[in-house]
């Protein structure tokens, strides 16, 4: 998952050494290495450069702040911003209803002019505009080191908090930028907002749980420390943001999940909408999307071609991901041919969005690699293929990571960006096979393979239509397939398996059942995992599902099957958790399907995929 974390096992040698809190455990770095004079010029260029955009989104706070008609009114005589002035009824009213209110109160007090902001929806502009320029600020010091000699364990999860810190001052201004323009948003404005807040969150998350195994005394030149330092408060300054949209009625939480201390009514909402066999697409696509995921590849026109043999546009995938514009409002379509491709740092950056990569079909287009936590990376860094651009959709490709069980944590796809479509992939490793990083997500007609965690993130994701493999792991390891990391009660993210089917590969059968299988585990406190008229094979152990750390997050969580079937489907010894819930209710998994789930109604008809946007075949 995210950070290191190891197998479900009684952890021998090695195991017990790397054993963290988290469920993957990193190895110790290795002595510092010293970077040349060429890196060190472009590491001062680097900061330059950050330390530009930090000034950018500076400015960006401010102007933003006025934009939403929360103008300072400090009279002369009044007391200095944060300094012995009276939070208003208001403020503290709306910072009683979040987990962290001294925090909330300060720094709502720190903005000019709070006390004039009377409603909630005021609160919240106040809010997120807080939290962005202490974002800001953090990722602007935090550049600033980025010339310090650093071991490649720390270089590593310095190098990853950068990137994450930098996506998470971008999803700020989308949702200070979307709350500004409330009246005139789109009805889908509100799943935006919370969407981008708890991907800021997830990010922050990410980043600080890379320092977690990086070794005491500041880990390289105080790195660790500084970051420490840059990074106070910032989880807590968003989880305050989504309890105070919340409350204003801007959230959207599932009526009957059991969330404690909750401190909110839940609004009303619009009866959710059965939609026919026939409407084939949910709404984030356009027309011509829609047609190119059904189109076969001799008919398609693709912007650049990947093929090895040099009778295309590029040779490599890095070539055509460089070549691709940026920011771009159309789609462009990168065809790979068939080929294996083992190339280093593949990544679809920010901003290369509405990137669409197209394969000659599972087993024959395959994009490889063997990076593992061995390697003294991060867990962010092992991907094979990382995605972050909005609009990211991959098609007929298989993606794979090959260092195996004995490797620990290596991810073969790692994806982090909004509106995502994985369409008639392969994904397979073993341990952290599939990284579904943060914000909204869709599978469809994947084949997924994997040991411990394989399924593992905090993106809003459903997959559907899937077949969801579990292998055999190395000894005194138990398979666990999903492990779910939400932080937070108020963060919209979870793991929906829709009408797919767990499944098990030859050499996990020749064990006879010796090695159990469980549907997940709780990574983080609020975590939350769905199987829904699936098919559940014999592999799977009677209780369902694992703890994560003797009681930790059960009564928490939010775990729930609805009418499975299958030999491992059966109910009577499924585990008696608190958050464990018997989905007897249609509306209540109503609310984890394609159509509520990720409001997929509204965007995933364009990118044309075949969906089931309600429960029902």
């Amino acid at each position: 998952m995210g950070y290191e974390r190891l197998g479900p096992s009684g952890a021998t040698g090695l195991e017990a050494a790397m054993a963290s809190s988290h469920p993957h455990a990193a190895t110790s770095a290795p002595p510092e290495i010293g970077r040349s004079d060429i890196n060190r010029k472009n590491n001062k260029r680097k900061v330059a450069v950050l330390s530009c955009v930090g000034v950018a989104a500076v400015a960006l706070i401010l102007f933003a702040g006025l934009f939403a008609g929360l103008r300072a009114r400090v009279k002369p005589g009044q007391p200095a911003p944060g300094l012995a002035r009276k939070p208003s009824q208001a403020i503290s009213r709306a910072c009683g209803l979040t987990r962290f209110p001294d925090l909330c109160v300060d720094s709502l007090m720190e903005f000019p002019g709070s006390e004039s902001a009377a409603t909630p929806r005021d609160l919240v502009h106040v809010a997120v505009n807080m939290t962005l320029h202490h974002f800001s600020r953090a990722f602007y010091s935090s550049s600033g080191i980025s010339f310090l000699h650093m071991p490649p364990r720390v270089r590593s999860a310095y190098d990853a908090c950068l990137e994450l810190l930098d996506d998470s001052v971008d999803a700020l201004s989308r949702a200070l930028s979307s709350l500004s323009a409330a009246g005139r948003a789109s009805p889908a404005a509100p799943a935006d907002v919370v969407t981008w807040l708890s991907a800021a969150l997830t990010n922050h998350d990410t980043c600080t749980e890379g320092f977690d195994a990086v070794d005491g005394g500041g880990g390289g030149n105080g790195v660790k420390d500084q970051m420490t330092a840059a990074l106070k408060n910032l989880s807590e300054l968003v989880s305050n943001c989504l309890a105070i949209f919340s409350s204003s009625g801007g959230g959207d939480d599932f009526s009957g999940v059991p969330i404690q201390n909750r401190r909110r009514l839940l609004g009303g909402r619009d009866p959710p909408r059965e939609i026919s066999r026939d409407e084939k697409y949910p709404g984030w696509l356009r027309r011509r999307e829609r047609e190119l995921l059904e189109m076969p590849v001799s008919r398609i026109q693709a912007d650049i071609i990947v093929s090895p043999g040099g009778n295309g546009t590029c040779k490599t995938i890095a070539e055509a991901i460089k070549k691709a514009p940026e920011r771009s409002t159309r789609r462009t379509i990168i065809y790979v041919k068939a080929g294996r491709y083992e190339e280093k740092n593949l990544k679809v950056g920010r901003k290369k969005i509405n990137l669409m990569f197209i394969g000659d079909g599972k087993g024959k287009t395959v994009i490889s690699g063997g990076k593992s936590i061995f390697d003294n990376i991060t867990t962010f860094h092992t991907a094979s293929f990382a995605a972050t651009g909005a609009g990211f959709i991959a098609r007929d490709i298989t993606f794979e990571n090959w260092a195996g069980p004995a490797k620990h944590q290596a991810v073969a796809l790692r994806v982090g960006a909004d509106h995502a479509v994985i369409f008639r992939c392969n994904i397979i490793g073993y341990q952290d096979t599939l990284y579904v990083h943060s914000n909204r997500q869709f599978y469809r007609e994947c084949d997924i393979y994997g040991t411990v965690d394989f399924i593992f993130g905090n993106a809003a994701v459903v997959l559907q239509n899937c077949s969801i493999y579990a292998r055999k792991p190395m000894d005194l390891q138990k398979n666990t397939i999903t492990a779910q990391n939400r932080k937070d009660p108020n963060q919209n993210t979870g793991i929906s398996i829709h009408a797919s089917r767990v499944l098990s590969t030859s050499d996990l059968v020749a064990t006879n059942g010796s090695i159990q299988t469980y549907l997940g585990r709780p990574w983080k406190l609020y975590s939350r995992t769905v199987y829904m008229l699936s098919y559940i094979g014999n592999h799977v152990h009677p209780r369902g599902w694992l703890e994560w750390n003797t009681t930790f997050a059960l009564d928490t969580l939010y775990y729930g099957e609805y009418m499975n079937y299958g030999p491992g489907s059966g109910l009577e010894q499924r585990v008696k958790w608190p958050g464990y819930r018997v989905m007897n209710s249609t509306e209540e998994a109503t609310r984890f399907t394609v159509a509520e789930f990720i409001y997929g109604s509204s965007w995933l008809p364009s990118t044309g995929v075949s969906f089931l946007a309600g429960l029902n075949m």
